[in-house]
């Protein structure tokens, strides 16, 4: 089902090298399907990055969400399915028979009151706070506070899909965006699937 009155994520802008300086924070970027969490009392949709509701699909994540401490919410994350040393799989969300997480990474609105032109360190402390340290299926997204260089060395060393940084102070903003700068892993699996695989060739289901 389509959302109607979804909100359209905040994306970032693709570079070959991160950006560097003391003004930005750096998380790891996450091989999954990017997805807001939407909370009204005790209605729970899981939202694409199209628009779709996936709550049906993904029924514990929903209980999760429907579990957290607030009348309402929205979180901006991504859905992965982790192996068991804890690295996100995307072959495994495409098979829908293993478990998967939601690493949640932003906060626009919670209990009524919209976060999304607040600091992007504010909406994150308040994220933090709002979710419990001990659920399994939503995960708080830490961010490295370093150059960013090193930190996407060591991601990469860690054999990850790359970092997204975002710059101090910016506003949430839906749609293309040069506050938050996406930098991928050219070794990574996510990299290898997008040079390799035929976009345009039917998928079996």
């Amino acid at each position: 089902m389509r959302v109607r009155d979804a909100i359209a994520p905040c994306l970032p802008t693709a570079s070959a090298t991160p950006p560097t300086g003391p003004g930005w924070l750096h998380e790891i970027k996450f091989d999954g399907y990017r997805m807001m969490a939407r909370k009204e009392t005790s209605t729970v949709l899981l939202i694409t990055k199209n628009g779709y509701d996936w709550a049906d699909r993904y029924p514990a994540l929903a209980e999760a969400v429907r579990r957290l401490r607030c009348t309402s919410c929205i979180i901006d994350g991504e859905l992965v399915s982790c192996d068991e040393q804890g690295v996100p799989v995307f072959e495994r969300l495409r098979s829908r028979r293993h478990p998967v997480q939601l690493y949640a990474f932003d906060l626009l609105e919670l209990d009524g009151v919209d976060c999304r032109s607040d600091p992007v360190e504010a909406r994150k402390r308040r994220l933090r706070r709002l979710l419990p340290r001990d659920d399994a299926h939503i995960l708080y997204s830490d961010h490295i506070e370093a150059d960013g260089e090193l930190v996407f060395e060591q991601i990469c060393a860690m054999g990850l899909e790359g970092i997204v940084s975002k710059r101090k102070g910016s506003p949430y903003r839906s749609g293309r965006t040069r506050n938050w700068i996406k930098t991928k892993n050219p070794a990574g699996a996510a990299a290898i699937r997008e040079a390799t695989e035929d976009w345009n060739k039917p998928r079996q289901r």
